[in-house]
């Protein structure tokens, strides 16, 4: 091995401090995705309190989903162009005071405009935590790195249905109140511990260091002249409208089709999908790396294994007529489908400028949210219709094995070919 290849190879371990930030921002995603969620598990508790109708209730998902995803290109800019982990504190602390103030609301209307506030907030972390995780874990790491850090969102969405039983128990606005003003706190601890990764000195550090400062209009439209780059948008937003869907009703069709309470159907949706996402973001990380020291394009042949493997796992869901069964589709779809949320950062360095990896992301939460929106709302639609929501389900299989095959035609550029790194690209 060449003395210049060792010093490539030593310049691509993780920087000091790595895991450590992976393991504050851990919560930080928990956060983030328990308190989108749930709402979706409190349903009969809001809408007692304040009256509305299917397709007014799914617009409140569709309404942070598509605020949410036509903010993230800019959170992403703002992510490339100022420090990571200042975007990181104040959206943690915007929208966990939103949170809180979403337990005042008293009207469909102040409850549409509080998730609206919310959708702003949010969208500006996880463009800056995934861009911030790709700049401390450089090479074989990143995608188990991802992947764990993903485990904290799954998590949160595991214990959404803690809001449909503390608002069982207690009030509608409670789990509001409460994680509302964890969030608040846990911002404070975060502005004293996160940090930005130290610089330093190898050659692939100083190549990038002499790329110049991000230009919003200069990144979109470097990004969008590379075709993998759009191949990808392609499939996250229709990735987008399967998970938000799947996701988005699956408590609701759980409590109607077994006839079950809201906190049990909470409970289950919640908690065996995103324990199963727990358990396939690590696998799926750590099969890309593993593959990775063979060819960069593992995380690309991983994420097309696990959407494959995650089609009889929805189907199984929506034709079943036994609980179990539909419990064990679920949790198949659940740690198939997540090795795409492992590495679709690791897969964006693969084919992207290194100035633009947060914009890059938040263009793809665009896509997925704003699609997975109109999805959501179309089930809403689909229920006053009377149509039976599992039709849904069968659309959301058939996106899936678009979805892997439009993967296949993804390219990485041709410095990562050689180099098997994602860290040294020129524009």
């Amino acid at each position: 091995m060449s003395e210049g290849y060792e010093t490539q190879v030593a310049d691509l371990r993780p920087r000091s401090g790595a895991w450590v930030v992976v393991a504050l921002l851990w919560t930080v995603a928990c956060l983030n995705s328990l308190d989108r969620i749930m709402i979706t598990t409190m349903r009969d508790s809001i809408v007692q309190n304040i009256p509305m109708s299917e397709a007014q209730f799914g617009l409140l998902t569709s309404a942070f989903a598509w605020v949410y995803g036509l903010v993230s290109p800019f959170a992403g800019f703002l992510a490339d162009r100022l420090r990571r982990s200042v975007v990181i504190v104040g959206s943690l602390f915007v929208w966990s005071l939103v949170t809180w103030l979403t337990a005042h609301a008293s009207t469909f209307n102040e409850l549409l405009f509080a998730r609206s506030l919310m959708g702003i907030s949010e969208a500006c972390y996880i463009p800056a935590a995934l861009a911030l995780i790709a700049d401390y874990h450089r090479g074989s790491t990143r995608s188990l790195a991802t992947g764990i850090h993903m485990t904290g969102m799954f998590t949160g969405g595991a214990l959404g249905g803690l809001g449909g039983i503390i608002a069982e128990r207690q009030q509608w606005n409670s789990p509001f109140l409460y994680f509302g003003i964890f969030g608040m706190c846990y911002a404070i601890i975060l502005i004293m511990f996160l940090r930005e990764p130290t610089a330093t000195s190898g050659p692939l550090e100083n190549q990038a260091g002499n790329l110049s400062s991000p230009r919003f209009l200069e990144a979109i439209r470097t990004l969008f002249r590379s075709r993998s780059f759009n191949i990808a948008l392609a499939y996250w937003g229709l990735l987008g409208i399967a998970g938000w869907a799947f996701a988005g009703w699956m408590p609701t069709f759980l409590k109607e089709h077994f006839d079950m309470s809201q906190s049990a159907s909470g409970i289950l949706s919640t908690g065996y999908l995103q324990v199963a996402c727990c358990a396939g973001v690590v696998a799926g990380g750590f099969l890309a790396d593993r593959w990775s020291r063979q060819s960069s394009r593992g995380p690309i042949v991983v994420t097309i294994l696990g959407l494959l493997l995650a089609i009889p796992g929805v189907l199984l869901t929506a034709a079943s007529d036994k609980l179990s069964f539909a419990l064990a589709g679920l949790v198949i779809y659940g740690f198939t489908r997540s090795f795409s949320d492992a590495n679709m950062m690791p897969i964006l360095c693969l084919i992207s400028d290194k100035r633009y990896r947060a914009t890059g992301y938040g263009i793809l939460n665009c896509a997925s949210c704003l699609a997975g929106g109109l999805a959501v709302y179309a089930g809403g639609l689909l229920r006053d219709s009377n149509v039976n929501v599992s039709l849904l389900f069968q659309f959301a299989a058939v996106g899936l094995a678009v979805c892997a095959t439009l993967l296949i035609f993804l390219r990485p550029q041709a410095q990562v070919e050689k180099l098997q790194t994602t860290d040294a690209l020129p524009s």
